[in-house]
């Protein structure tokens, strides 16, 4: 079997390269269109039209009678047939044009295109020369070097000088911010997105704001800690086994992925979280409705069933209790405790117990420990308006948790089985926090539900509650020395969770209120950042001022770990 050759050179162009310039002259004379066409260079104003007959070029470049050729010893333009009659009256050299609207060479005595390796690399360099910076200073610091061989294809080599980088006010601004989790500008930070209501789903949106902006958490997700590309729970289908619950084939750590994703990527138009709600349905198929749930329940089963997704393969020995087995743990995840101490004979029994969250009462047993305060004056401010001539109950979140930490008596129902007596007798229970979280969730009870009275009820006294809160009051450690003193007992001498004493400041970066009434009620959640609060009602978000946040009906509260609060105001004010 023969090998098929090269087909025969054109003779008109052999010809032609003898009797002038090498071709790469030509390169002056090419241009490169946006999409990388070359093409002869003119006016744009300019139609090459045929010199004999003025046919223009047609716009279908599929029709052979719309190509136009400039002759390349003459610069006179033809069509295809006074191209071939131009190449038969003139001297030798005339056969030879080339295409204006393709840079393509063309032998009018033979009828064909033709190609030769000068052209060929005269149209690279242009096309090289178009991708260039097309400022002097950049085209000077470029040296191309280009082999002499006629069949040379790419360039060889392309030396860049060096030269110092110094950002100009635009690269400044992108690298400013940079930072995914904080913005230049007070006005719009970044994260800042509101969130469609599904069908009474401000429950869920307000919760995903608070999530969204819990620095911890963030961080986590942000720096691509769960990857939901790459989550083990999201493989195919049809590479995993059927499974008989449905609930095991979604992940709800990658669709809160996805919400982060989508929260900071810079669009400011309301984004929605359905892809999340029908994930939460198949966890929680008992709460799968388009009816109002509770904001606390919601929280709760978002960080149980992130737990069951992304929890450390090396931790899953650990209790969920000792906060390290996921991140939902690791964030939120305290440690209480609890002593029950006999009246009769003084011993106490000592118990430990993991929480996500502290739920405080908010009018039980107010007594003294409330006001009453009557408003006289109608306040507007921000689109809230406060209750005028309304009497109203105001507590403060210090004396809520000083009330859950304080000793109470049980009752007498409640006795428990003291081990030194051997009987059931009276005792005293003190609550106290032995290990804090790096964010502490603060549930107010607001919705009372009396089995007895056969009735539910909502709490609207209002509470006060600190920006900036110190929980070293409500630690065990606290709880014990102003018990005992300054006695040091072997067990709490080595208790490694009194170090937890050491970062006891928080700051506030989330609140999430609840109005109206139990059973038609809305929720929306204030967030702090830069040190300004904003107000995310489900699709709307507006700036507010500090008064609208203190004068709300705060349900839920979230602190974090002063150490790990980013005052960006403050870094601007350095800078």
């Amino acid at each position: 079997m023969s090998t098929p050759s090269a087909p025969p050179p054109c003779p008109h162009l052999a010809a032609h390269r003898l009797s002038s310039r090498p071709l790469r002259f030509l390169r002056r004379c090419l241009r490169v269109r946006p999409l990388g066409r070359p093409e002869i260079r003119r006016d744009p104003r300019e139609l090459p039209r045929c010199t004999p007959c003025a046919a223009a070029a047609s716009p279908s470049p599929s029709r052979a009678a719309s190509r136009l050729y400039a002759c390349l010893s003459c610069a006179a333009v033809f069509c295809p047939s006074h191209a071939a009659a131009h190449a038969a009256a003139s001297a030798p050299g005339h056969q030879i044009a080339v295409d204006v609207d393709r840079a393509e060479l063309f032998c009018a005595a033979c009828g064909d295109q033709v190609y030769d390796p000068d052209f060929d690399q005269a149209v690279f360099l242009a096309q090289s020369s178009s991708l260039l910076p097309s400022t002097s200073a950049s085209a000077a610091s470029v040296s191309v070097s280009v082999s002499p061989s006629p069949a040379a294809g790419p360039r060889k080599r392309r030396r860049v000088d060096y030269r110092a980088w110094a950002p100009d006010p635009a690269e400044f601004a992108l690298m400013s911010s940079a930072d995914p989790t904080t913005s230049a500008s007070a006005a719009a930070p970044a994260g800042l997105r509101g969130l469609n209501n599904l069908g009474n789903t401000c429950f869920m949106n307000s919760v995903l704001q608070a999530l969204l902006h819990a620095p911890p958490l963030r961080n986590y997700f942000l720096g691509d800690r769960h990857n939901r590309f790459l989550c083990p729970r999201r493989t195919p289908v049809r590479n995993r086994a059927v499974e008989a619950d449905a609930a095991k084939a979604a992940c709800l750590a990658c669709d809160l992925d996805e919400i982060y994703s989508a929260a900071f990527s810079g669009e400011r138009t309301p984004y929605s979280p359905a892809k999340f709600l029908y994930s939460w349905w198949q966890h929680a198929s008992n709460l799968a409705s388009y009816e109002q749930q509770d904001a606390h329940e919601f929280f709760i089963s978002i960080l149980d069933h992130i737990h069951e997704n992304i929890k450390d393969e090396q931790h899953k020995s650990h209790a969920p209790g000792h906060g390290d087995c996921c991140i939902a743990h690791r964030v939120f995840s305290g440690i209480l405790r609890s002593d029950v101490t006999c009246t009769s004979c003084g011993f106490t029994s000592t118990t430990f117990e993991p929480c996500m969250d502290i739920s405080l009462d908010l009018d039980a047993g107010c007594g003294n420990n409330c006001l009453s305060v009557t408003n006289t004056k109608l306040h507007v401010r921000n689109g809230e308006r406060s209750s005028a001539g309304v009497s109203s109950k105001v507590t403060t979140l210090m004396r809520c948790l000083e009330r859950f930490t304080r000793a109470e008596r049980l009752d007498a129902e409640q006795k428990f089985f003291c081990e030194r007596c051997k009987e059931r007798q009276e005792s005293l229970k003190q609550m106290s926090i032995r290990r804090l979280p790096l964010v502490s969730c603060f549930h107010i009870k607001r919705f009372e539900h009396s089995s007895v009275k056969k009735m539910s009820r909502k709490v609207d006294n209002c509470l006060q509650f600190p920006f900036s809160l110190d929980m070293a009051p409500y630690l065990s450690s606290s709880i014990l020395r102003s018990r005992y003193g300054n006695r040091i007992f072997p067990s709490e001498a080595s208790d490694a969770d009194a170090i937890s004493e050491l970062s006891t400041e928080f700051e506030i970066f989330a609140v999430i209120t609840h109005s109206g009434k139990l059973e038609a009620g809305h929720y929306v959640t204030y967030l702090r950042l830069n040190n300004h609060w904003y107000k995310c009602d489900d699709a709307w978000v507006t700036r507010v001022e500090e008064h609208t946040v203190r004068t709300s009906q705060a349900y839920m509260l979230f602190y974090v770990q002063k150490t790990l609060y980013y005052k960006a105001c403050e870094r601007t004010a350095a800078v």
